[in-house]
């Protein structure tokens, strides 16, 4: 399915390198923010008292966000939790206070807003837990990593491998840079989107390795620049289309999903806006400086009467 069709190929490699000098700079300054400020831990990482009540009516989030904010707290995760008259709260742990004083300082500043307010249940997460939490995530990112890689180099060679991988890192760090600099709330929810880029990221540098080893076989008079722009040309239109109803889908998540899903949506948002990008410009760019060719992709074949084989001629 195709919206249009472009008839003339685009010269994007003509623009990789200083669309990748960009990118470089971008990803240094990600990595810069990402050691100079930090990422802002959620509670499920840093530890902290998670506390469940129950109104009588539906609860009005925005309330409660006010009320917590007057406490003190800022950016706490506020969700319902089951139904919309149950209530979760994440609290981030604060020097000579314990999870028992918290949570009652929480319940009677709640009570006085609301007085149908009961408690349902007070949990304490523990620093260890966040630790291991966090070393976890880090685990599966890396495995995630490795995957894709073997998937890649098996697929298609080597080269292809390291160049989605360049381009795959390059969004993950970036979305990272984005949250430190800002210093957004970085939860297991985000850690979810970030894994979620990885995934989706690769598969656009698939369609386009794809269409690259396609027109390797059709048209052998193109060098590897003609290759990689004809390609990268001819699916536009795909791009066009699946990046355009992700990304109305995940806007709506951004726009109306509320406190809960923001960072998950805006992270997404972030990464396959990247994703694109760096599929084009760092993945294809990346491996046409390692030096793909067609043997890389294609087969070579047979050729049956070649009068320089030894065996030409030789009976069965």
């Amino acid at each position: 399915m195709e919206l249009f069709r472009i008839r003339k190929d685009i010269p994007f490699m003509k623009h990789a390198l200083v669309l990748n000098a960009v990118s470089f700079l971008t990803f240094l300054a990600a990595v810069f923010f990402l050691f100079y400020k930090g990422l802002n831990l959620s509670v499920e990482f840093t530890g902290g008292t998670v506390i469940e009540v129950a109104y009588e009516q539906p609860a009005d989030l925005n309330s409660v966000r006010n009320v917590i904010s007057g406490l003190g707290y800022h950016d706490v995760p506020v969700q319902n939790f089951g139904t919309s008259r149950d209530v979760l709260m994440r609290l981030p742990p604060v020097a000579g206070q314990t999870s028992g004083q918290q949570s009652e300082a929480l319940l009677a500043a709640l009570k006085a807003d609301n007085p149908g307010v009961t408690l349902r249940r007070t949990e304490f997460v523990g620093p260890q837990v966040g630790k291991e939490l966090a070393a976890d995530g880090l685990t599966a990112l890396g495995l995630v990593i490795v995957g894709i890689m073997i998937y890649l180099a098996m697929r298609f060679e080597w080269k292809y491998a390291v160049s989605a991988i360049i381009a795959n890192l390059h969004d993950v760090i970036i979305i990272l840079g984005f949250f430190a600099f800002f210093q957004w709330e970085f939860s297991l929810a985000v850690l979810a989107a970030v894994l979620a880029v990885l995934g989706y990221s690769v598969n656009e540098s698939v369609v386009i390795f794809d269409r690259i080893r396609e027109t390797f076989r059709k048209q052998r008079k193109m060098n590897t620049v003609q290759v990689i722009d004809h390609a990268i040309t001819s699916t536009i239109s795909r791009t066009i289309i699946t990046h355009g109803s992700t990304q109305i889908m995940v806007l709506s998540m951004l726009l109306f999903g509320g406190p809960t899903l923001f960072y998950f949506a805006l992270a997404l948002t972030i990464g396959i806006l990247f994703g694109i990008y760096s599929s084009v410009f760092v993945a294809a760019a990346v491996g046409m400086w390692l030096g793909i060719k067609r043997e890389d992709l294609v087969r070579a074949e047979k050729r049956e009467g070649n009068p320089d084989d030894p065996n030409h001629g030789a009976s069965a």
